[in-house]
């Protein structure tokens, strides 16, 4: 099984604490690693098909001084695709003069969409396939960038068809919101004023954040495992489809 991280945050927000956790999960999930983060309206995508404990990127990317309201980073277990650089999440696509960033956790079985010139995959995953048909889908439903609220209406109709064949944990933002789909693994927790310490679940590293932010501050944290022993993780429901804006979850 792959591993998803996802962080969506009221103000840019550092991720190298959760990262760093995160990343010594390659030790299971070794083929690939890749983080994508919004700068504005642009994206930066960093993908590796190499070991993130191996990777010269994943030791740049720690190094790197992050802060991002919207975040996304998977570390892959190839299921369907050969382990290459083209088939490393997350994936990112234009839609709506707009980026869409997307990693999928899971396995669809027999999943072959038909899809128009717009949105082809250039891998050969069932992952890439999925975000494809996903967007040809949005822009169907949708001539231009509709609401927070009314995307998600459209996305919890659209998921039900592909977790059908299989699991289908994702994470999809558009630098707005992010948006989380739990299947059959996924966990969230919100970290905000009055912030404590937090120890890393898979490495002896403690931090305290109130030394690292405002009273202000206020983070969303998604993943597939929790990240941390010490704080209060919530699990997704099979088949919940959750969205994040400015730190908390919506009720939309």
């Amino acid at each position: 099984m792959c591993q998803l991280l996802g962080m969506n945050g009221n103000t840019p927000t550092d991720i190298v604490f959760s990262f760093t956790g995160f990343a010594t999960r390659a030790v299971e999930h070794k083929d690939g690693f890749g983080i994508a983060f919004f700068e504005g309206p642009g994206v930066r995508c960093f993908v590796d098909h190499h070991s993130a404990n191996d990777s010269p990127v994943a030791e740049m990317v720690r190094r790197y001084p992050i802060r991002s309201r919207h975040v996304i980073s998977h570390i892959r277990k190839a299921t369907q695709g050969g382990v290459a650089l083209q088939n490393t999440h997350p994936f990112v696509r234009e839609l709506w003069g707009r980026y869409w960033v997307f990693a999928h956790n899971g396995d669809l079985k027999d999943f072959h969409p038909k899809l128009h010139a717009a949105f082809h995959p250039v891998g050969d995953t069932d992952s890439e396939r999925a975000f494809c048909w996903l967007l040809q889908e949005l822009a169907k439903n949708h001539a231009s960038v509709p609401s927070v609220r009314d995307l998600t209406e459209t996305l919890r109709e659209l998921a039900p068809p592909v977790a059908r064949h299989g699991s289908f944990n994702f994470l999809l933002s558009n630098g707005d919101a992010l948006w989380a789909h739990g299947a059959t693994r996924l966990h969230w927790l919100v970290r905000q004023h009055p912030f404590r310490h937090a120890r890393l679940q898979d490495q002896d590293l403690t931090v305290n954040f109130a030394e690292h932010t405002t009273p202000n501050d206020r983070v969303a944290v998604i993943v597939t495992e929790p990240l941390t022993a010490d704080e209060d993780w919530q699990a997704f429901a099979p088949g919940e489809l959750r969205v994040f804006q400015d730190g908390q979850p919506l009720d939309a």
